[in-house]
């Protein structure tokens, strides 16, 4: 199983498109992959199509459970998608992580505990969507995981804080996961423009060949396919679909 963090602190980076376009397309390649909301906006649930009102555990009551030492039942946690993506969503309950991890032994570490559990063990991939932010929950995510995959949109400031996201990562990686990697940096909502060219150019000058081959152009399809709760790769000649598959097919050839 490889667990892989999508992080970025910057918001509207197309964190959680790339999150459920990439389960989609492993999926389409025969992958059994589990996602994990864990940002309190609750966007990737929103997109998975899930409904609050099932009144199962979100990832936000596994994460109090778990960091006060109660039992949980993370198998009853896991929704399933119809575009065959399993799932633990999110609420907005997780944006007080802060306060009820404040005095937790190895608060940490709380998220690999859960994604421990042997039910999520099956999965070949568990993505974990990361919520804007260099906090504790980015930290358990990057605790949890294998690797991380970083989306840049291709825009002005868009570099801003990278440098800083890599120490985090660096950190933990030194500190707590020495087996912690970046797998792979996307560009995203690309053009033609000049400011778009000057921030590939200065990622690869950043992350050399950690950069994707493929970027992900700026288009109006990820809006519609957020709103129809369905993925880009799963729309037939959809641009963008073809391109989050090309990037499906560089994590696999990279040994992800």
């Amino acid at each position: 199983m490889k667990i892989i963090s999508i992080a970025n602190q910057k918001g509207g980076v197309a964190k959680t498109t790339t999150t459920m376009n990439l389960a989609a397309g492993l999926v389409r390649k025969g992958k059994s992959v589990l996602c994990v909301d864990f940002d309190p906006q609750s966007n990737l649930s929103d997109y998975l199509g899930y409904k609050a009102q099932d009144n199962l555990p979100t990832i936000s009551e596994l994460m109090m459970a778990t960091a006060t030492m109660q039992r949980t039942d993370v198998g009853q946690s896991i929704r399933h998608n119809v575009e065959g993506v399993d799932y633990i969503p999110s609420s907005i309950l997780l944006s007080s992580a802060d306060v009820f991890l404040s005095q937790v032994m190895c608060r940490e570490q709380v998220l690999k505990r859960i994604l421990s559990a042997p039910e999520v063990q099956l999965y070949d991939y568990v993505l974990i969507d990361c919520l804007p932010s260099l906090g504790i929950l980015l930290t358990n995510a990057l605790t949890a995981s294998d690797a991380v995959l970083i989306p840049v949109q291709a825009q002005k400031f868009s570099l801003d804080g990278l440098a800083q996201l890599a120490q985090v990562i660096e950190m933990v990686k030194t500190q707590i996961n020495p087996q912690l990697a970046i797998c792979g940096v996307l560009l995203t909502m690309a053009d033609n423009t000049n400011m778009s060219r000057a921030v590939e150019e200065a990622l690869h000058g950043m992350f050399e060949d950690n950069v994707f081959a493929t970027k992900i152009r700026r288009s109006v399809e990820a809006a519609n396919s957020t709103y129809e709760h369905r993925s880009l790769v799963s729309r037939p000649k959809s641009k963008l679909g073809s391109e989050y598959m090309a990037v499906v097919e560089e994590l696999l050839e990279r040994g992800v």
